[in-house]
């Protein structure tokens, strides 16, 4: 890892000093500890140099009393440089080795898992260590570890913000602070609960997020500001490695500015290999950009290249022809299909779209929408949506219901003309709000031999199609008719993406209605399993990382 020169921070005080015993002794400590996971297993945890920095400047310069600086330590990196390990071997220097009676140790996050990650990694350290092992007491079950000679402990705290009033916190391990929905939980662990103590540390480890209100940027700005002595905060120490303003995301040498473990815990292949699946997916360069390059992106993602979309669309036709749409109608008639129902508010835009599975020498997925809209309101949505309802209407490219709301008596009926043309095998539903329709579809389908299966709007349900559905169409896998309520629908799409990498489209975040895409990915989630089950796989097993 190369030799280290340890160079005091301009943050340091004129009051203050570095106290070089005090940094040696924080940094031998650490070094007797061990690697927990990986092929970094057993193996002593030698600081990197940016790591041995932080430790230095927090655990060596100490104020005229002798007491630390910095109360309060904001590590901003990307995933996988280490920084849980860093914060698991800094919660066990304040349980055993900070000198402090009674010390309380706290680990906390957005979840009692995420809380468990830096819990886990410290009990795997005693666990190695011998010394540790028999000085202190471990307990699994309720996520503590004791240390009796100094009456000390070191335990994982739940998200659950009531019990904690009156803590008398001497460490706090805060992990993932940009996952926090609120800062509820933050004030609760910061303010006030170290006054008892002469110098408690919180120690606050995050990745960047995209939440530009939560209480974490609001820390990420701080931080930014006392970097560049725009704000003064003597007890606050910030490091951030992330983008800059100005620079280019698809430049190596950024790459490994911001990932400071580059070429020790991340190879830099991997970072590669990352960067190559960003260039093709805009939800994946978001995922890159945030976690591996650590920079607060817009939470908004748009999400499907319209000429890969457009590519997908049916062979063109002359002027007099059909529509690509009643073509593939023709085409697909007597065919295996799966539809997926999105049943809007009873005002707007219902969505069914029929999805064709690949069969013989055909190798795509074809889809064939149809939409509902009330015919009384198709006026008013023109004028104050700015869409063009009235001309769609005009084209025959969607379906009128009489009166101001959808009927969905009227879905029912056109569904049973449709299943006499096409063999619909399953309609999957959001069973939200849906159980009249749903009841009259049963009986349809116990009429028709099709079946009706209600699909959550969640991660787990959409997470796994929606991503198939982007990579059929990077592959020119699904084939459309150019129908243009569908293509503007896919058009508006913007996804969530949370911290797993998990996508869903997001309906409120969209520009615009997306009916058609959801009930799409529905009914290809339907299609790519080929039927015969009664409940979704992916609620069975559980989501698929890629």
């Amino acid at each position: 890892m190369g030799e280290f020169h340890y160079q005091p921070t301009p943050l340091m005080l004129p009051t203050s000093r570095y106290d070089e015993r005090r940094a040696d002794f924080a940094v031998g400590f650490i070094s007797m500890l061990k690697h927990t996971t990986g092929e970094w297993y057993g193996k002593p945890f030698q600081l990197m140099p940016w790591q041995e920095q932080i430790i230095r400047d927090i655990f060596g310069i100490v104020d005229a009393d002798g007491n630390r600086q910095f109360r309060t330590a904001y590590v901003e990196v990307g995933k996988k440089n280490g920084k849980s390990e860093l914060a698991a071997a800094v919660a066990l220097y304040l349980l055993f080795a900070d000198g402090e009676a009674g010390a309380e140790v706290y680990s906390c996050a957005a979840d009692i898992n995420q809380a468990s990650i830096v819990f886990n990694t410290a009990k795997a350290m005693v666990e190695q260590c011998g010394d540790l092992a028999k000085l202190s007491k471990l307990v699994p079950s309720t996520k503590r570890i004791i240390f009796p000679h100094t009456n000390s402990f070191y335990r994982v705290l739940s998200s659950e913000t009531k019990s904690k009033q009156g803590f008398n916190v001497s460490g706090l391990i805060f992990d993932e602070l940009f996952a926090q929905q609120t800062r509820e939980l933050f004030d609760t662990m910061t303010k006030f609960t170290g006054d008892a103590r002469r110098q408690p540390l919180y120690f606050l480890i995050t990745t960047a997020g995209r939440d530009k209100t939560s209480i974490c940027y609001e820390i990420h700005c701080k931080a930014l500001a006392v970097m560049d002595g725009s704000k003064i905060d003597p007890a606050f120490y910030p490091a951030v490695f992330g983008i800059e303003e100005g620079d280019y995301w698809e430049d190596d040498r950024v790459w490994r500015r911001v990932n400071p473990s580059i070429g020790v815990t991340i190879p830099f292949e991997t970072v590669q290999a990352a960067y190559e699946q960003a260039k093709q997916n805009p939800a994946e360069e978001m995922h890159f950009r945030q976690f591996r390059l650590n920079e607060w992106c817009n939470a908004d993602i748009r999400w499907m290249p319209m000429d890969k979309w457009d590519a997908c669309g049916q062979r063109d036709v002359g002027p007099n022809s059909p529509s690509k749409h009643a073509l593939l109608e023709e085409e697909m008639e007597s065919r295996a299909c799966y539809g997926g129902l999105d049943l809007s508010s009873t005002g707007d835009l219902t969505a069914l779209v029929l999805v064709f599975p690949p069969t013989g020498s055909d190798t795509k997925y074809t889809v064939l929408p149809y939409y509902w809209l009330p015919e009384d309101v198709i006026d008013l949505r023109t004028r104050r949506d700015h869409v063009p309802y009235a001309v769609w209407k005009k084209m025959g490219v969607f379906n009128t219901t009489e009166g101001n709301v959808v009927d969905y008596d009227f879905i029912v009926a056109f569904i049973a003309k449709l299943s006499e043309r096409f063999r619909i095998r399953e309609i999957a539903y959001d069973r939200y709000g849906a159980e009249k329709i749903r009841r009259d579809l049963e009986e349809l389908g116990a009429e028709h031999a099709f079946e009706v299966i209600p699909f959550g709007q969640g991660f787990i349900s959409m997470s796994p199609p929606s991503k198939d559905f982007y990579q059929f169409v990077m592959e020119g896998r699904i084939r459309h008719g150019r129908h243009p309520v569908l293509d503007w629908n896919m058009s508006n799409v913007v996804i969530d993406q949370d911290a797993a990498g998990n996508i869903k489209p997001n309906k409120k975040k969209s520009t615009e209605k997306i009916d058609g895409v959801v009930a799409m990915i529905m009914g290809l989630a339907r299609a790519t399993l080929g039927g015969g089950i009664n409940q979704s796989a992916y609620a069975e097993r559980g989501l698929l990382f890629i």
